[in-house]
């Protein structure tokens, strides 16, 4: 439903301020324009609290380190340690599952969103799958795969391919059926009609997915990299776990939390540029 805004007259001799008027009616309805790096202020809120806790005396540093001293862990493991070798096998882990869980995700949200036959076969058991978290298979696929690299990648595509389903999929399903009569009162023909109608719908769902998979992609790899895994970031927090190591810890944690924030970041970026032609409260 589209709500239209009101508008004021310009000044005499002044040009039409559409742009200028839509932003004082957002203003007035609570709402505003995203700020540059926003996003990053509950990030530095939540660190000033840690550091202030920290130098205050209020936080075990034996149970949360400070976070100069985890910037000097984080250092040291890079310069001397094996934060990028292991950093290194975790994105390859990462984006090996991910890229694969969206692909046969995708495609399945597809057949499933343009075939009755399709959705009457696929639907069921992604629905079953669902239901079903990720982490809870990692005992059957340790007997079916063992604790290799296979099982590894097996559950990060499993987690990725329930998000880009179900949301790819209502996507497609949820197109304007006034779209469809239209396309079918011009005799759009079938190619044209996913090519023009239901790619650009189905768009906003894919990239809501995406973001849910990446996010998905590093759950899961924390936990299969802390099954008798040799390296890997989450098989170094493991280390650290067993020598108390809070600072090492927190240093893979952090590793995880920036990654998982420039990835999301990338893809809302490429998400506005794939849909600059919507127009939306965050613009």
């Amino acid at each position: 439903m589209t709500i239209a805004l009101p508008r004021t007259a310009a000044p005499a001799g002044a040009p039409a301020a559409d742009g200028f008027v839509e932003r004082r009616a957002l203003r007035r309805l609570g709402l505003r324009k995203a700020l540059p790096a926003a996003r990053l202020f509950g990030v530095v809120l939540i660190l000033g609290a840690w550091a202030g806790g920290a130098l205050l005396g209020l936080i075990d540093p034996r149970k949360l380190s400070a976070p100069w001293t985890v910037l000097q862990t984080g250092w040291d493991l890079t310069v001397n340690g094996p934060l990028l070798a292991n950093l290194g096998v975790s994105l390859q882990r990462a984006m090996l599952g991910l890229v694969i869980g969206v692909l046969i995700g995708t495609t399945l949200a597809v057949i499933a969103g343009l075939s009755r036959l399709g959705e009457s076969i696929i639907d069921g058991p992604v629905q079953i799958k669902r239901a079903i978290p990720t982490l809870g298979l990692i005992p059957l696929m340790i007997l079916w795969l063992g604790i290799g690299e296979q099982f590894k990648v097996v559950l990060i595509t499993l987690g990725v391919i329930v998000h880009m389903y179900i949301q790819t999929h209502a996507s497609l399903t949820t197109i304007d059926q006034k779209l469809v009569e239209l396309s079918e009162v011009q005799g759009v023909s079938r190619a044209e009609f996913i090519r023009s109608v239901v790619i650009p719908g189905s768009l906003p769902g894919f990239f809501l997915g995406l973001r849910l998979s990446v996010t998905s992609a590093w759950l899961v790899l924390i936990v299969v990299e802390t099954v008798n895994a040799t390296d890997g970031l989450g098989k170094m927090m493991t280390n650290a776990q067993n020598y108390g190591q809070a600072d090492v810890i927190l240093v893979g944690l952090v590793v995880y939390g920036v990654f998982g924030l420039i990835s999301d970041s990338a893809i809302r970026l490429l998400e506005r540029k794939v849909l600059s032609w919507r127009r939306t409260i965050a613009g």
